[in-house]
């Protein structure tokens, strides 16, 4: 007897995808970068949902061409890697498309700001790191890193801070050990601090890098960092993005560091109102800094007999979108789809053969 989503005996369940196989091809030597471009936390995107779908889906030779990637060392070396694309779905990777803009507060501010090292240290909020250069990312592996693509790199040039970049774990301040040390007020959140660990290496798409991809950067707008010493915390996997309609309720998870909330971990939730292939829109309350988030559901994963969350995108920014002549805006994230899970999970682990369920 099949259950369907509206019994009560339903449970959201992770799909199985059988995920491609993407491997180095050759690796070229290319001159240091410059680290010349500003950190943007805003950027702009003019083309919404049905600008995406209504866009040619790209060729073969295109979506190798996305998924070559670039890798910057912390002694500022430069490569760049061709990959070949094995089993390919029916389904092309990624539609034309631009950046995007400022975040938005919809209505009345539904995000919470997560106080007390009992909930900041303790999954998933743990996840969540920040990065020297003003944005979010999520740990996923024990050395690495998901963020946002613009948060190092502004589509032509690499940021300022990328060279140096440092990835922070918020901690609670150590108390002072002075006179009425031992009072605490109950009201008052606790103060925090971050420690910082340098970054190693870095991974972006060539199809974030807009001179090599056709300005479709808004699909691609992910990076992966590996951390030049393990974290020791507790880790979100990745996963291949379901369909809006399958995720439960309908809705997406995500924590960052909110500018205007300075020193905070900010966690929201909402409703996704429209998806393509590649992007997830939504409505999530959201200030830059926020960028590079790990989006997240919590669904039933019936290998494991268990309830596991896990990352199924990356919040991006913000989109204007003409609406049958009406204007409206969203918050855009970059949907893990079965090519760029492939990527990653190999980014991670280096070994295909552990990256053929998503």
């Amino acid at each position: 007897m099949n259950v369907m989503p509206s019994s009560p005996h339903w449970k959201p369940t992770w799909p199985s995808y059988r995920v491609p196989v993407i491997l180095p091809q050759s690796t070229l030597n290319l001159d240091k970068p410059q680290f010349d471009a500003e950190a943007r936390l805003e950027v702009v995107s003019p083309c919404g949902p049905a600008c995406h779908k209504s866009s040619p889906l790209p060729t073969y030779e295109e979506v190798k061409n996305y998924l070559s990637y670039e890798t910057l060392y912390a002694n500022g070396s430069l490569t760049e890697t061709e990959v070949g694309i094995y089993i390919l779905s029916n389904s092309g990777d990624g539609s034309r498309g631009r950046s995007r803009t400022k975040r938005q507060i919809y209505g009345y501010d539904s995000r919470f700001s997560i106080f007390g090292k009992d909930f900041l240290l303790n999954y998933p909020f743990s996840t969540s790191v920040k990065l020297s250069t003003g944005c979010t990312g999520t740990l996923v592996a024990e050395k690495h890193v998901l963020t946002a693509a613009h948060c190092i790199h502004d589509g032509k040039s690499y940021v300022k801070g990328a060279q140096k970049l440092r990835v922070g774990f918020l901690k609670p301040k150590q108390k002072d050990g002075g006179k009425g040390s031992n009072i605490t007020n109950s009201a008052m959140p606790e103060k925090m601090k971050f420690q910082w660990i340098r970054v190693k290496r870095t991974h972006v798409p060539k199809g974030w890098i807009k001179g090599n991809a056709n300005d479709i950067g808004m699909d691609y707008d992910y990076a992966l960092l590996e951390l030049k010493k393990p974290h020791k915390r507790k880790f979100m996997k990745i996963g291949v993005s379901p369909p809006a309609r399958h995720l439960p309720g309908g809705r997406i998870h995500f924590s960052g560091y909110d500018n205007d909330r300075p020193g905070n971990l900010v966690y929201r939730f909402c409703d996704v109102k429209d998806e393509t292939y590649d992007l997830l829109y939504q409505q999530c309350d959201a200030q830059p800094g926020a960028s590079g988030s790990g989006v997240y559901v919590r669904m039933w994963k019936r290998q494991n007999h268990k309830w596991e969350r896990k990352i199924i995108g990356i919040f991006s920014g913000h989109q204007w979108v003409d609406m049958n002549g009406t204007p409206q805006d969203f918050n855009v994230a970059v949907r893990i789809t079965p090519l760029k899970y492939a990527q990653i999970c190999y980014w991670i682990k280096g070994n295909y053969l552990d990256c053929r369920e998503g």
